[in-house]
């Protein structure tokens, strides 16, 4: 039997707690501005892309924007479809692996926030599948809007100084154990108390990326137009221009 990895243990039994943690706060703001991105044009087919919670698409869908929700972690698909009931919306959420997806040319529009399965996975070529397969499933003419780690932030700063920093009472921990300047790959220990009060301590390892990677990365699979930008919680902005204090960077990338 496949030994799970550690993104897929550590979204088990956690959708209640992942909902309190502080980078899921920033939800309206998020939409807002994907909404402006999109002209307010509520006949485009949206993806979101490691949906978790649905917290995105719920409020997409309040909003009057079709929209299905993949993800790999079936207890937060069960949230997210949880949460639809009670908001009295028909959301299509289902379980599938952003780096195996069923869609040919059906989205207008995919979304990927906060680090909704892209930077995880073990090896560059999976972090591209990822990408591929979102290609895949957008149309012709279509908007791919997405956040994920900024490889400049931890080359100018300290990632213990910073998750420290960060840290709330309650929320999950990480202690970053090594950056691999090679790879810019950060192996970290990841501590959460799950749904069921049960502590988690996980060896992670994410996979930071430079700009003109990330943009090289996108041109070959067909956006010509590519803007990336400082991603700031719950308010993001073309006006903000990705510098080293970013964490994570805001892409939108269009064919």
């Amino acid at each position: 039997m496949k030994q799970k990895q550690w993104y897929e243990t550590l979204f088990e039994n956690y959708a209640n707690r992942y909902d309190n943690e502080s980078f899921a706060q920033g939800t309206i703001g998020e939409c807002d501005f994907i909404e402006k991105e999109l002209n307010y044009d509520k006949n485009l087919k949206i993806i979101d892309i490691g949906c978790g919670t649905g917290r995105h698409s719920i409020e997409l869908s309040k909003r009057g924007y079709s929209i299905a929700g993949i993800d790999l972690s079936e207890s937060q698909l069960e949230k997210a479809r949880e949460k639809a009931r009670q908001n009295g919306l028909s959301i299509d959420f289902s379980k599938h692996d952003a780096r195996n997806l069923p869609f040919e040319n059906q989205f207008d529009v995919a979304i990927m926030m906060c680090e909704g399965g892209f930077p995880l996975m073990e090896t560059d070529e999976m972090n591209f599948e990822i990408l591929k397969n979102v290609s895949r499933s957008l149309k012709t003419k279509s908007k791919f809007i997405f956040t994920t780690l900024n490889g400049l932030f931890p080359l100018f700063h300290s990632l213990n100084e910073f998750y420290a920093g960060d840290a709330l009472e309650g929320n999950a921990t990480y202690e970053s154990k090594h950056f691999d300047l090679m790879t810019l790959r950060d192996q970290d220990i990841t501590k959460v108390v799950d749904d069921n009060g049960v502590e988690k301590v996980l060896e992670c390892n994410e996979r930071f990326y430079m700009p003109s990677e990330i943009t090289w990365l996108l041109k070959t699979l067909g956006f010509s137009k590519i803007g990336i930008f400082g991603a700031k919680l719950g308010a993001f902005s073309r006006e903000d221009k990705l510098t080293t204090e970013d964490y994570e960077m805001l892409v939108i990338a269009e064919r």
